[in-house]
């Protein structure tokens, strides 16, 4: 159970601008101290921002090592606005008895939505014939005029059969491909009818 009435006393930094509902969330419970700038605070200004903070919100690009943790007496918890955590040392934060916590698959859709969407944008030449038509070269329709290619019934290789690759698999029913995949780490027999697993060279051929 919280007691909010002490966590309201809690100073957080927050190394960027983050959507309004995660800041508005936080402001009800804490003291918010809210890096103003595009960019990401200077490695000094990190430092200055931190040595009152009890908790820290921070980015991927916000590197948390031994060195910044030493500046942060009163850290009490870090959170880590991304879905890894490679840029926090993880063993000088638990030494210290500062939980660490992240997103795990909150992207994998939006990344696996982004990957199609360049998979359809490059067969169909949406971004050459964006440019074309901006410039003014588009007259008319034309039977060979920026023709692209089918991705009905194409074939797709994906390198790595994790949760971004499983999803990228399943928008790729919909077009009824077929799914080649390279893990190494995937038992076949778990794999989901349709997905084919393949040596690396049949997977690039």
């Amino acid at each position: 159970c919280v007691d909010y009435a002490e966590v309201a006393m809690n100073k957080v930094f927050v190394t960027r601008q983050i959507p309004d509902i995660g800041l508005e969330l936080l402001a009800s419970k804490c003291q918010l101290d809210v890096w103003p700038g595009e960019l990401p605070p200077s490695r000094a200004e990190l430092i200055e921002h931190i040595q009152p903070a009890d908790g820290l919100l921070c980015l991927l690009s916000d590197r948390i090592d031994e060195e910044i943790l030493q500046y942060a007496p009163s850290l009490k918890v870090i959170s880590n606005y991304a879905v890894g955590f490679d840029n926090i040392d993880v063993a000088a934060a638990t030494r210290r008895g500062i939980p660490v916590g992240n997103t795990p698959g909150v992207l994998t859709h939006a990344t696996a939505d982004f990957a199609f969407a360049l998979l359809m944008a490059a067969a169909r030449r949406v971004p050459e014939a964006d440019r074309s038509v901006r410039a003014g070269q588009w007259k008319t329709w034309g039977p060979k005029t920026l023709l692209g290619a089918d991705l009905y019934q194409a074939t797709l290789g994906l390198i790595g059969f994790g949760r971004i690759g499983q999803a990228v698999a399943q928008r790729a029913r919909g077009f009824d491909m077929r799914v080649l995949i390279y893990d190494p780490s995937i038992n076949p027999s778990d794999l989901p009818t349709g997905i084919q697993p393949v040596a690396l060279d049949v997977l690039l051929s």
